[in-house]
């Protein structure tokens, strides 16, 4: 079973602000719950340019330093440049949120500042996407906002956003989204309530719903058998006291404030007890009293109790209390429809394990390959097929593959600890981040993005796009030009290491054949293919178990396309010279240590990773004979390996003896 250890909590500093800077929208969609008519009674209403640098400024004092960015359509504001340029000149990083109808040439310019800009699709077409919106000539409108950003070279995320209406037409817009930018993204596949609780708005809605089914198709859940880390570790949870929000609070380092100066610690908390006014009062007395007291606040009454708090599908339902309060005015009421997405999401989990995972046994590990899309027969080379197992081993390592790029403009990545084409590699607290760079430095986006726990035991790649996927036959299970980028800082926590070599196991011992590209490693372990098994021909992997070094064989061949996942104690290395006679010369300590690093597959090599290897070197050079192995290519080398494998007690543990 795959676990996931949730991060540590870090001291309650308000690291991130989601605001709302209207919800005027010059849209009416009809799936919208914020919606709220443009007139002077509701621009009046909202915060004025200096009252959100008042609250910018005193939240940055605390500690904040991204903003997301949102409304309604936050463009409609006519003081929009100036509050953007505002606020991003006091944020390390931002995200916005726009339906893209009110981009302007000199907007677009504006937007090129570093950061995450995500512009929403209804349609593939001009007659969905404008039902959809109820706003004529919007999808043209939308399409020049696209052509604008393009041509200003500003960076966007397409946001495609399914329901009812739309829905018939989704694979077209994924195909349109895939034209318009490099990267694109699905909203949320359920529909909240509205917050102005319309029952005629609310009635629509519903019927935008998709079916339970296709929510699933869209957002596939969380990995059965896996707890998986959240960004918010107590979101949704309600714990044995009934606290409905204790968890959230507790856990969460940002907060919303809303277009009239209402603060809280969500934004779909919509309950107007549960906001503190700024106006009124300070950000800091607002973040470092008000939203505690919350937590106490909200409790759980009968109905939570005996509907959602009690339910079998609790752990694989999306219900959240600040949903139940939207749906039916009530925190403990349950949503029906997340029952059903519930009921739906067992079921797609169980059959997961058939259409979604495999597992892979190599190097004494147990890899578990995952991917949002399903597993097919030629996914991956047939040759990995011998190195497939059951189930989940003593030592398991998780893999997921996805199909779009996470957004990551204007995100901090953490330190930069390698660069060199193709990989860029930033350290970020517990995580490793692998981006997949081009040669040509105009191109700033990656092809691929992989991020990697810090002892690479947990990984997600994420792919630009499903072709390369789809099209089967790959030869890693990383997908990368090679697994050993996974394998290599696997194996250093593991005292192991792979090395550019060829293996066998003959009559039971493990036997490590070395020499660079032509010495004749492939040669060799063909003249002696009937006398054992041939693990690999060139890489292997060698670690140092209890007992002893062992070898392991891996899917990484050379001009002999004969693996084995099998592994034995290692014997001797041997290093290959080619020579008119047949014959073993021990070699010492000494030139060991300086023959085998070169030997050694080198993954980015940190300081410790070659303190690792040099010590693992030191370690083969004082327990396993090294030999060099002069052969020609007559066969007769067969009596001399013949005669090293007999028992142990024919050489003996001590000085290696030159054997004819």
């Amino acid at each position: 079973m795959i676990k996931t250890i949730v991060r540590t909590l870090v001291p309650r500093i308000p690291r991130e602000g989601y605001l709302d800077l209207t919800y005027r929208c010059n849209n009416n969609c009809r799936h919208c719950w914020l919606w709220t008519p443009d007139n002077e009674k509701t621009r009046k209403d909202e915060l004025s340019f200096q009252e959100l640098k008042d609250i910018v400024d005193e939240a940055r004092s605390m500690g904040c330093n991204r903003w997301l960015i949102s409304g309604g359509e936050p463009m409609l504001r006519e003081d929009f440049p100036e509050i953007f340029d505002y606020i991003t000149s006091k944020s390390v990083s931002y995200s916005l949120n726009t339906n893209g109808t009110l981009i302007t040439s000199e907007i677009a310019q504006l937007l090129k500042r570093k950061g995450s800009k995500m512009i929403a699709l209804y349609g593939a077409t001009a007659e969905v996407h404008d039902y959809v919106t109820r706003n004529p000539g919007s999808f043209d409108a939308t399409m020049r906002g696209f052509a604008n950003m393009k041509g200003a070279g500003a960076g966007f995320i397409v946001q495609l956003v399914p329901m009812q209406a739309n829905y018939h037409q989704f694979d077209d817009m994924v195909r349109l989204a895939a034209s318009l930018s490099k990267t694109y993204r699905v909203g949320a596949p359920w529909l909240y309530l509205s917050a102005c609780r319309s029952a005629a708005r609310n009635k629509e809605i519903i019927g935008q719903r998709l079916d339970p089914k296709d929510v699933l198709a869209i957002d596939s859940p969380s990995r059965p058998g896996e707890e998986t880390a959240a960004e918010d570790p107590g979101c949704g949870k309600v714990g044995a006291d009934g606290r409905l929000f204790a968890g959230c609070i507790e856990g969460k380092r940002d907060f919303h404030v809303d277009p009239y100066g209402q603060l809280s610690f969500c934004c779909y908390v919509k309950d107007p007890t549960l906001r503190y006014d700024l106006r009124r009062g300070s950000f800091a007395d607002g973040w470092e009293k008000f939203i505690p007291s919350l937590a106490d606040k909200v409790v759980a009454d009968e109905e939570y109790f005996r509907g959602c708090g009690s339910c079998y599908h609790r752990a694989d339902c999306q219900w959240c209390p600040v949903y139940g309060y939207l749906e039916h005015g009530r925190f403990g009421a349950k949503v029906e429809y997340l029952c059903g997405v519930a009921r739906e999401t067992e079921k797609y989990k169980g059959g997961w394990r058939t259409n979604h995972r495999r597992y892979y046994g190599v190097g004494g590990m147990t890899i578990c390959v995952e991917s949002d899309l399903p597993l097919k027969d030629n996914t991956f080379n047939e040759k990995l097929d011998l190195f497939r197992v059951e189930g989940p081993g003593a030592d398991n390592v998780g893999l997921r593959h996805h199909f779009s790029l996470p957004d990551i403009g204007g995100k901090d990545l953490g330190k930069e600890i390698y660069r060199k084409v193709p990989w860029a590699i930033y350290k970020k607290g517990n995580s490793l981040i692998y981006l997949e760079i081009s040669v040509d430095k105009d191109n700033t986006t990656p092809n691929k993005v992989a991020v990697f726990s810090q002892d690479h035991a947990k990984g997600d790649v994420y792919h630009r796009d499903a072709k390369v996927f789809e099209s089967g036959d790959l030869m890693a299970l990383t997908t990368f030009p090679t697994d050993q980028i996974l394998l290599a800082p696997l194996l250093a926590d593991r005292r192991g290491l792979i090395m550019h070599s060829a293996g066998m196991v003959i009559n039971g011992h493990g036997l490590l054949f070395i020499g660079h590209s032509g010495a004749g490693k492939s040669t060799t372990v063909t003249m002696l293919q009937d006398e054992g098994e041939i693990l690999c021909d060139d890489r292997i992997i060698v670690r140092r178990q209890d007992d002893g070094f062992r070898i392991y064989g891996t899917w990484s061949h050379g001009t002999v396309p004969i693996i084995s996942p099998d592994s034995a104690p290692l014997r001797a290395i041997l290093l290959i010279e080619q020579s008119a006679e047949n014959r073993l010369v021990p070699v010492g300590r000494g030139e060991i240590v300086r023959a085998l690093p070169k030997f050694v597959v080198k993954t980015v090599g940190t300081e410790s990773w070659w303190d690792h290897a040099f010590s693992m070197i030191g370690q083969l050079a004082r327990e396993v004979p090294v030999y060099r192995l002069r052969l020609d290519k007559s066969g007769a080398v067969k009596s001399v390996i013949r005669e090293l494998v007999e028992p142990p007690a024919s050489i003996g543990s001590g000085a290696a003896k030159e054997r004819v």
